[in-house]
């Protein structure tokens, strides 16, 4: 179990032949991913609803060269205020909050401090992030000081080259490495989907970290020069949905890097009910990694409430 009390996933052995056996139909996922891209979008209080919903998975994220504490204690007042307090109520909420912050390691303590008392998880970003070519030790270090200083979630970035290469055990036993090295914190795994070449690649890369032990699957560092997209994603849920499936054990999925509208945070939402259920819609199971998309959601819920579309400065951190 988790410091939090929720279960973790703990894995299974390496099974090659499994992992050899996975095929990836690239016409018919792009097909169904165009599909769910065309179906019919909620309305009203409706979009509303998921739109509140969307504000629960995000991880709200600064990954900048010039993070400051002060930055990180404004995101982390944003994270427990997200909403203003007029559309607060007249949305007839009575709390919101998202579903955690994320942030560079020598972050972690002043986020933690921030957060306090609020529920509100802190994600370290780790292992070299966001190359992840530092030395193995290195990695393990750094997910241990960050778990250490209070952070319940670590994103950890797996070696492409062991994807490129087609070096599953080397994979799982890093991915391994990192899970024991996370203890009771969350462990994600960030795979770089659009490093990795093919959605075969990215499907097998799946199936080793979540063998290997990791409680969530991650597409992207947001540095790459391609992150999340439908097809990446349709791979990795159906992927999450195979190994539910054979082993009973549950991951979570976060898409990360270039998700900055409402519209698009509401398909995601519509493909994890689709493809994975309802239970898929809660923020232990489902997480956007973000640093803007908050601000076009809040204006989409102010044209809800008031019929008109507030400046994006009106939405502000504090």
């Amino acid at each position: 179990m988790s410091a939090d009390g929720q279960r973790l996933n703990p894995g299974c052995g390496l099974d090659l032949s499994r992992v050899q056996a996975v095929r990836v139909n690239a016409p018919a996922v792009a097909r169904r991913a165009a599909a769910l891209a065309a179906s019919r979008s909620v309305k009203n209080r409706h979009q509303a609803a998921w739109l509140v919903r969307a504000i629960q998975c995000i991880d709200l994220t600064t990954l900048s060269g010039d993070d400051t504490e002060g930055r990180v204690r404004r995101l982390c007042a944003k994270a427990r205020r997200p909403l203003r307090a007029d559309l607060m109520r007249s949305l007839g909420l009575q709390s919101l909050n998202v579903g955690a912050v994320c942030v560079y390691h020598d972050m972690v303590p002043a986020a933690v401090q921030a957060l306090a008392g609020s529920g509100i998880p802190v994600a370290a970003v780790s292992t070299g992030f966001p190359a992840g070519l530092s030395p193995r030790e290195t990695r393990l270090r750094e997910i241990e000081l960050s778990v250490a200083a209070g952070a319940a979630e670590i994103d950890i970035v797996i070696s492409r080259r062991l994807v490129l290469t087609q070096d599953w055990r080397g994979l799982y036993d890093e991915i391994a490495a990192f899970r024991a090295a996370c203890g009771p914190a969350h462990l994600k795994a960030i795979l770089a989907t659009g490093e990795l070449q093919t959605l075969e690649s990215v499907a097998r890369a799946s199936w080793v970290c979540m063998m290997a032990g990791a409680d969530f699957i991650k597409t992207s560092t947001g540095k790459e020069s391609v992150n999340a997209t439908p097809e990446v994603s349709l791979v990795m849920v159906r992927a999450i949905r195979d190994y539910l499936d054979e082993t009973g054990h549950i991951v979570g999925y976060k898409p990360a890097g270039g998700i900055s509208s409402a519209k698009t945070a509401l398909s995601y939402l519509a493909l994890m009910k689709e493809e994975l259920g309802p239970r898929w819609l809660q923020p232990d199971l489902f997480r956007f990694g973000a640093s803007s998309l908050l601000t076009d959601i809040e204006r989409q819920l102010e044209h809800h409430v008031t019929g008109a579309y507030g400046a994006a400065w009106h939405h502000a951190l504090p």
